[in-house]
C-alpha cells in the first residue's frame, strides 16, 4: 500500500472513536494490507483500501473459526465484530499478540496447522476454491497490461504450468475441505498460547496438501497423510502462482522482481521442487 499516512490516520481515527487511545502506531506490514499496532489501546490494525468484501469474509470467518476452537489470531474483544470505513479504507481490528519466540518449531506448525484443519472441518461458510487462486494468477500471466515486464517466453512457460498444474490436481479427485490458503511462516504468530495463524482472506477449499505446499519440508514431515505425489504438483502451482504476482504490475514486495526470477528458474530447474522459505533464504543470503 503506498498511502500509508492517510491509511493510519483511518485506523486511528477508527479507534479513537471506539473509545481505544491510539496515540501511535507501529508498522508491522505492508502489502496489499497494512499491519499496524495501535498503542496505547494495543491493537492489531488490519487496513485495506476499497471494498469490504473481503474484510466482510475474513471476520465472519475469524469468529466461526474462534467458536470451534481454532488457532487462530482472535479479533479485538472490546469492539464489535464489525469492518469499519473511513476515509477510502476499510479498518479490521484484531488482539495483538506480543511474540514470543522467533520461529516456531516444526512439530508445533505442523499441530497447529493439523488442528486448524479440523476445526474448518466443521465450519461451513461460502468460499472460492483453490483453482479461482490459480485462475487469478493465470489472468495477470495472459493480461500484458497487469505484467508488462513478463517476457513473451516466460508468459507462454508460465501459463502452461498453471494450466497443466490444475488439470493435473483436479484429475486426482483429492478429498477437499476449508483451507486457510496460505499459511506460510510469515502468516504464524508464535505467542505464549501457541502458534497461531492470522490473514484469513485467502482461505478457499481443495486438498490439505495445497496448504502444505505453502509451509517448510520439515512441517510437512511431521504433519500425517500426506499424498507426496499431490503435494509435489501443489508445491509447483504455489511457485507458479507466486510467480505471476511478483511479476504483476504494483507489486510492493521487496526484491519482488528478483524472487519472481528464481521462482522461474526454480520452475524450469525441474524437481525436488523448493519451498517457499528456501527460496526466500536463497535470497537473503546473496
Amino acid at each position: 500500500m503506498t498511502d500509508i499516512r492517510r491509511a493510519v490516520a483511518a485506523a486511528t481515527s477508527v479507534a479513537a472513536s471506539l473509545g481505544l487511545p491510539a496515540d501511535d502506531a507501529i508498522l508491522l506490514h505492508n502489502s496489499n494490507r497494512l499491519a499496524l499496532r495501535l498503542t496505547p489501546c494495543d491493537v492489531l490494525a488490519r487496513v485495506a483500501p476499497g471494498g469490504r468484501e473481503d474484510a466482510q469474509f475474513e471476520v465472519e470467518l475469524a469468529r466461526r473459526l474462534a467458536r470451534v476452537g481454532c488457532p487462530t489470531g482472535l479479533l479485538e474483544p472490546r469492539v464489535g465484530p464489525l469492518v469499519y470505513a473511513r476515509d477510502g479504507f476499510t479498518v479490521t481490528l484484531w488482539s495483538y499478540y506480543e511474540p514470543v519466540t522467533p520461529h516456531t518449531s516444526p512439530v508445533d506448525y505442523a499441530k497447529a496447522l493439523e488442528q486448524l484443519h479440523a476445526g474448518m472441518r466443521n465450519v461451513d461458510v461460502p468460499s472460492p476454491r483453490f483453482t479461482d487462486r490459480i485462475a487469478e494468477a493465470e489472468d495477470v500471466v495472459a493480461n500484458p497490461g497487469r505484467s508488462p515486464e513478463l517476457t513473451d517466453g516466460d508468459r507462454v512457460f508460465l501459463s502452461s504450468r498453471l494450466r497443466s498444474l490444475r488439470q493435473a490436481v483436479e484429475e486426482r479427485g483429492a478429498v477437499e475441505q476449508l483451507l486457510h490458503g496460505e499459511p506460510h511462516p510469515g502468516n504464524v504468530l508464535g505467542t505464549k498460547y501457541g502458534p497461531l495463524f492470522i490473514d484469513l482472506e485467502t482461505c478457499c477449499r481443495g486438498p490439505v496438501e495445497f496448504d502444505l505446499a505453502h509451509v517448510p519440508e520439515a512441517v510437512c514431515e511431521h504433519y500425517p497423510n500426506v499424498d507426496r505425489g499431490l503435494l509435489d504438483e501443489c508445491r509447483q502451482i504455489v511457485l507458479a502462482m507466486v510467480a505471476a504476482w511478483r511479476w504483476e504490475l504494483g507489486d510492493q514486495l521487496p526484491n519482488g522482481r528478483r524472487f519472481g526470477e528464481d521462482l522461474l528458474r526454480s520452475l524450469r530447474e525441474g524437481p525436488p521442487w523448493p519451498t517457499l522459505d528456501t527460496i526466500t533464504r536463497r535470497l537473503d543470503s546473496l
